[in-house]
C-alpha cells in the first residue's frame, strides 16, 4: 500500500522550504526599494503556512517510503512547487495569467529556460531574482535538497534520490544517501559563489552576477536582459559563463574528484572525455563555417561557436547570437546538439552523453555478435561491463524520448502552429533547453502559445527533467493496482 500520509508530510516540507526561499529574497527586494516586497512576503507566508498545516497534521506518520511512494512524491512535489512558485509572479502582477505563471515557474524549476515574458528588464528586482532562484533550486533538485537537510526521511531518502536524479544512474559519492546529497549541495553552492565573484569582477553588477550565476550552474538559462548575455557585450563575461556552463554539464561525481585534485579519475572517465570531445568537435566545425561564410574574425567566430555549442549541449539556453541566422549547415549542427544533452548526474537535461555512448557501443557490439554468434561480447563503459538490463533500459528510454518528441510536436501542431515551430518547441521543452528552432529560436519567446499549449509544454518540461519514466510510470495501471 502507498504511504499517503508520508507523501503529504514531505509535500508539506517542500512547501515550507519553498516559502523560505521566497523569504530569502525579501532583504534584497527591500534594499532595492522594489515594488514586489509585499507580493514576495504574502507568497512566502502562504507557502509556509500551508506547508506547516500539512506537516503538523502528518507529523506522527512513519517516514518509511517505498519506491512507488518516491515516484509519487517527486512528480507531485514538482507540480506543487510549480504552483506555489508561481504566486510571486501573480501577486506582483508581473504575469497576469495563472497558466503563464505556472509555465514560467515550471520552466524555472525544470531548468528549461523557456519564457513567456517578452520584456524581462521591466520586471521588479525581487521577481527577477526569484525567477533565477527557481532555476538554482531546480538545478540540483528540490528533493535532493530535502534529502540533504532532512535526515528524517530515513530509508525513503534513496527512493527519492533515485527517482529524481537525472541520468542512467544516480550519482552516489558516499555510502549514505544524505551525505551524498549534502556534499553535492556544498559543491553546488561553492561553484555558484565562485562564479558570482568572477562575473562581478568581469563588469556585472552584484545583482546581475548573482542572477546569472544561479542560472548558469543550474544550466537554466534565465537572464536579466532581453538580449540574454549578448546585452553585456563583453567577451570576458561570455568566456566566464561558457566555462561555468561547461562545469554545469559535467557529472557532479567528476567535479567532486576535481575538487579533491583527483585529475586522473576525471580523465579516465569515458563519458567526461566524450562530453568534451563533442563540444570541441562541434565548436571546430561551426567556427570554420562562420569564418568561411560569414566573414567573422577568428576569435569572434570561436567565441560565438563555443558559447552557443556549450549552451545547447548543456541545455542552458543562453544566447549571444541567433543561430537561426547562421548558415544551414551550422544551424543543423546546433539542432543536432539539442538531442545530445549533458553528462549523467549533472544539472543538464536532454538524453545525456552516457546514454548515447551506451547506444553506440551496443550497436558496435551487435556487428561483432553477427560475426561471432557464439561469442559473449558485452558493452563496456570505463572498462566495466554494463549490465544487459541497463542497456535495455537505455534503448527503451531513447525510443520513448523520440516518440514523446514526435507526439509532442504533433499535439502542438494540432493547435494550428507550423510543424517547424511545433517540433522546435517540443524538443526545447522536453530536452529542458529553452530556445528551440522555428518560432521559438533565441530571438522569440513562448508568449504566443495558447494556454492549452503552455500547459502541455509544462508537462513536457516535467517529463524531461524527471527522465520520462518517473512521470510516465504513474500513468500505468500496474503502478496503482499491483501493490
Amino acid at each position: 500500500m502507498f504511504n499517503f500520509k508520508a507523501i503529504l508530510h514531505i509535500i508539506g516540507i517542500l512547501l515550507i522550504l519553498n516559502g523560505f526561499f521566497m523569504a530569502s529574497i525579501l532583504p534584497i527586494s527591500w534594499y532595492t526599494n522594489s515594488t514586489d516586497f509585499n507580493a514576495l512576503l504574502f507568497s512566502s507566508g502562504i507557502s509556509i503556512n500551508f506547508g506547516m498545516v500539512i506537516w503538523w497534521l502528518t507529523r506522527k506518520v512513519k517516514k518509511e517510503l517505498s519506491k512507488r511512494d518516491g515516484y509519487i512524491i517527486v512528480t507531485l512535489g514538482w507540480l506543487v512547487m510549480g504552483a506555489s512558485g508561481s504566486l510571486p509572479f501573480l501577486l506582483s502582477g508581473s504575469i497576469d495569467s495563472m497558466t503563464s505563471a505556472f509555465f514560467e515557474t515550471m520552466s524555472g524549476y525544470t531548468t528549461t529556460g523557456a519564457s513567456i515574458i517578452e520584456n524581462i528588464e521591466s520586471l521588479p528586482t525581487g521577481i527577477m531574482l526569484w525567477r533565477s532562484t527557481t532555476q538554482w533550486i531546480g538545478g540540483m533538485g528540490i528533493i535532493v535538497l530535502t534529502v540533504a537537510i532532512l535526515p528524517l526521511l530515513g530509508v525513503g531518502g534513496m527512493e527519492l534520490f533515485a527517482a529524481e536524479s537525472p541520468g542512467p544512474a544516480s550519482t552516489k559519492i558516499h555510502s549514505k544517501i544524505t551525505d551524498t546529497a549534502k556534499r553535492l549541495w556544498v559543491i553546488y553552492v561553492f561553484i555558484t559563489a565562485i562564479e558570482v565573484i568572477f562575473l562581478k569582477f568581469a563588469g556585472m553588477s552584484w545583482l546581475d552576477a548573482l542572477n546569472h550565476s544561479f542560472t548558469t550552474i543550474s544550466t537554466g538559462g534565465f537572464s536579466t536582459r532581453n538580449a540574454s548575455i549578448a546585452a553585456f557585450n563583453s567577451p570576458l563575461i561570455e568566456y566566464i559563463i561558457t566555462g561555468f556552463m561547461m562545469i554545469g554539464g559535467i557529472n557532479f561525481t567528476i567535479i567532486y574528484f576535481l575538487c579533491k585534485l583527483s585529475f586522473k579519475k576525471a580523465i579516465e572517465n569515458e563519458e567526461f572525455r566524450v562530453y568534451l570531445g563533442i563540444i570541441f568537435s562541434f565548436v571546430l566545425l561551426i567556427c570554420l563555417t562562420l569564418i568561411m561564410t560569414m566573414d567573422k574574425f577568428t576569435e569572434e567566430a570561436f567565441r560565438l561557436s563555443i558559447f552557443q555549442v556549450t549552451s545547447i549541449v548543456t541545455t542552458t539556453g543562453f544566447a549571444t547570437s541567433n543561430y537561426a541566422a547562421w548558415t544551414p549547415f551550422a544551424y543543423m549542427l546546433i539542432v543536432f546538439l539539442m538531442f545530445v544533452g549533458g553528462s549523467a548526474g549533472s544539472t543538464a537535461g536532454g538524453v545525456k552523453v552516457a546514454r548515447h555512448l551506451i547506444i553506440l557501443k551496443n550497436a558496435y557490439a551487435e556487428f561483432k555478435r553477427l560475426l561471432h554468434p557464439r561469442g559473449i561480447i558485452p558493452v563496456r563503459i570505463n572498462n566495466q561491463t554494463v549490465d544487459s538490463k541497463n542497456v535495455y533500459n537505455v534503448l527503451a528510454f531513447f525510443f520513448i524520448y523520440l516518440l514523446t518528441f514526435i507526439l509532442g510536436a504533433l499535439v502542438i501542431s494540432a493547435f494550428g502552429y507550423d510543424i517547424v515551430t511545433s517540433a522546435g518547441a517540443s524538443i526545447a521543452c522536453l530536452g529542458n533547453i529553452g530556445p528551440g528552432f522555428g518560432g521559438v529560436d533565441p530571438s522569440h519567446s513562448f508568449a504566443f502559445f495558447s494556454d492549452g499549449v503552455q500547459v502541455f509544454l509544462s508537462f513536457l518540461m516535467l517529463l524531461g527533467r524527471l527522465e520520462l519514466f518517473t512521470v510516465l510510470i504513474l500513468m500505468t495501471p500496474a503502478f496503482w493496482y499491483n501493490v
